[in-house]
This record gives structure tokens, sequence and C-alpha cells, in this order.
């Protein structure tokens, strides 16, 4: 659970506690729920989450010390994805586990942490008293946006809760979106297909319309992967053989090229000690 991460835009992941309740269309085949059934972690939906041990709390202070040592080999800031087995911003987790992880995330200064949430509603109610007009500038919020419908009832959080780097998870991608013009405009948007037993696909134009409206709205994009060989646009498209594509396409599952090119881009982030330099 608290381990170095294969999820292409991350370093580490980190989980404070596990289960969550599945809220919207993009929760159906949830890779968490499907772990908390193979592991008897925990159970899923609307039953006590389960924090983890002490032993395991210790791991961003492991990381936060070999830091330096991190930078000078990657030439960038360690990056932390929490939590990819819960929900930070649950209401049905205990507030006390929510304090005790925002305590390590201000003495863990050298990483970023990414928060990722379904309910961004939750958000400032749930933020710790000190978190100020800007945010901690080590904590990037974002939320999944898995549809149009999803994103339009969540982005209005972007322009109303400040924070260092807001980002939008449109992973699973099971339909169209676009960001508009007179959006509130996040400063980073990640987009795949959905993997997995029962995958719903996902169209290659979906993600060709969503990186251009980041091109031109001035929104780094990363587009993770296809998540099945199916939706590549090689085969989607082309009508290229799924086992020759996968040859070709190596990034991610299912590939991850759009158009011939890999575009994964992180945001541009200042921080307290580059500004005052």
């Amino acid at each position: 659970m608290a381990k170095n991460s294969t999820i292409e835009w991350t370093d580490h992941t980190f989980n404070p506690w596990t289960g969550c309740t599945n809220i919207s269309p993009g929760c159906d085949n949830c890779y968490a729920e499907a772990w908390s059934k193979r592991s008897g972690h925990v159970k899923w939906g609307n039953s006590p989450r389960k924090r983890t041990t002490e032993a395991y709390w210790k791991a961003p202070h492991i990381w936060q010390k070999k830091s330096a040592q991190f930078a000078a080999q990657h030439g960038r800031r360690q990056r932390v994805f929490c939590a990819s087995l819960a929900d930070v911003f649950d209401n049905k987790a205990d507030p006390v586990w929510r304090e005790e992880l925002f305590s390590i995330i201000k003495a863990t200064p050298a990483l970023d942490w990414q928060l990722l949430t379904k309910r961004p509603q939750n958000i400032r109610k749930m933020l710790p008293n000190d978190w100020g007009d800007h945010g901690y500038a080590n904590v990037w919020l974002g939320f999944t946006a898995e549809d149009q419908t999803r994103y339009e009832q969540r982005k209005r959080f972007i322009a109303e809760v400040p924070a260092a780097v807001w980002f939008v998870s449109y992973e699973p991608a099971i339909g169209p979106l676009r960001i508009a013009e007179n959006d509130p405009k996040p400063n980073w948007l990640i987009s795949g297909g959905e993997s997995g037993h029962g995958a719903r696909p996902m169209l290659a134009q979906w993600a060709r319309d969503v990186i251009s409206d980041c091109q031109r709205l001035g929104i780094a994009a990363f587009h993770k992967q296809w998540g099945a060989i199916g939706n590549n646009p090689l085969v989607q498209e082309h009508g290229m053989a799924p086992n020759e594509v996968k040859e070709l396409d190596t990034f991610g599952k299912g590939g991850g090229l759009l158009d011939g090119q890999l575009i994964r881009e992180f945001p541009i982030v200042r921080y307290p000690e580059e500004n005052a330099a």
C-alpha cells in the first residue's frame, strides 16, 4: 500500500486508511474495491474504514529523509498519491485520521502530496485551519471527472478552494469531456481509459479533444494510457492488429501514444524557497 508506485504520474502511493463507498459511474469497476475483496483488508461500501498501521505511517518520513538524494538523481521533487485505496475527503473516515495525515504532510515539505477525491464538496470543511489563502505549498488537490456530467458538477471547486495545484483526473474516461473558455481552469489534467475486466470503451477522439482544450488554455496535459488495446487509435481508427500495436506502443495498459506522440506533461510549480531566491 505504501510503496514506490508504478502509476506513471506519481512516485509513491500512501493510504492512511482503506475503504470507500462508490458514488458515481466511474466507480463501477473500481480497482480498489476489487483489491478489498481479494485482500479482505476492509469491507467496501458503507462499512467502517480501516486505519493502516503505525509502522506503515512512517513511510513518508523515510521518503522525506531521502528527498535530497531523489532530487539529485531525478532533478525534481518526489510525488505521493494519497489515497489510492480510499478517499481523503470521505465523510465516513475518522476526522482524527485526517488531522494526523495533514500533520504528516506538513512534516514532509519536500514531498508533493497529490490528494485525489470524488468528493470535492467536502474539501473546504475538511482542510486544516492553517490552510490559508493559497493552501499548503506541497499539496496538489484533484478531483475525478469521468465524463462531462461529473466535470460540470465538480469544476466550481477549482475556483472556490485555494491550492498550489489543482488537477482533474479524467480516468476512467467513460464519456467525452471538454473544458470551456469560461470554466475554472485546473493546472493539470490526466486522461486515461478504463482497464481490467468489464472495462468500458474510450473513444480516442475524447482524449484528442480534451488535450486540445488543455493546449489552448495553458493546462498541462498527461495522457496516461488507453486502458484497453481496443481503445488505442491505431486499432480503433486505423484497424491495425492488436498484437502489432502492442509491440509499437508500450506505454501503459493498451498503449499511450496519441497520434504518434507521448503526451505526459506536469504542471509548473513554484515553491516558497524559489520565490525567495
